[in-house]
């Protein structure tokens, strides 16, 4: 709410130069530009993950190290959500600058502009799998010991 009241109609805010800008866009596909459909179509898969990543929340509640990032998972896609059902869109502003990418087949110049919302689902899921692979589990103990 605070960036299409204060950014709509302006041009780029700096806050650390062009490095770091706040740029409303609003935002139909979905993470890292993706088009997979259309906005209805990530509302919809929302709607059906979403219960899921509560469950496990739920299931996992006590295990600090799943339940927070899972919280943060759940809160971010529930505030895209909101975005999505409100104005039938996401809105993003936070615009990061990159050393740009130059391959063959793909040209990245600035990061895709993005919201708190993605930031707290994309460091939850890095975490989480970097988590899963780096942390080993104890082994369950043997049977009959």
């Amino acid at each position: 709410m605070w960036a299409v009241a204060n950014l709509t109609g302006q041009p780029s805010r700096k806050i650390v130069g062009e490095l770091v800008m706040f740029t409303l866009v609003y935002n139909e596909g979905g993470a890292m530009g993706t088009r997979l459909g259309s906005t209805d179509y990530y509302t919809v898969m929302a709607l059906l993950i979403l219960p899921f990543i509560a469950y496990y929340l739920w299931r996992n509640r006590f295990e600090r190290v799943i339940a927070w990032p899972l919280a943060f998972i759940l809160g971010g896609a529930i505030g895209n959500l909101i975005d999505r059902i409100r104005l039938g869109r996401v809105v993003d502003f936070i615009d990061v600058d990159m050393p740009d990418i130059n391959l063959s087949f793909f040209q990245l110049d600035r990061w895709w502009t993005f919201n708190i919302a993605d930031a707290a689902i994309t460091c939850s899921i890095v975490f989480l799998l970097l988590h899963m692979l780096l942390v080993k589990k104890a082994a369950p103990p043997a049977p009959g010991s």
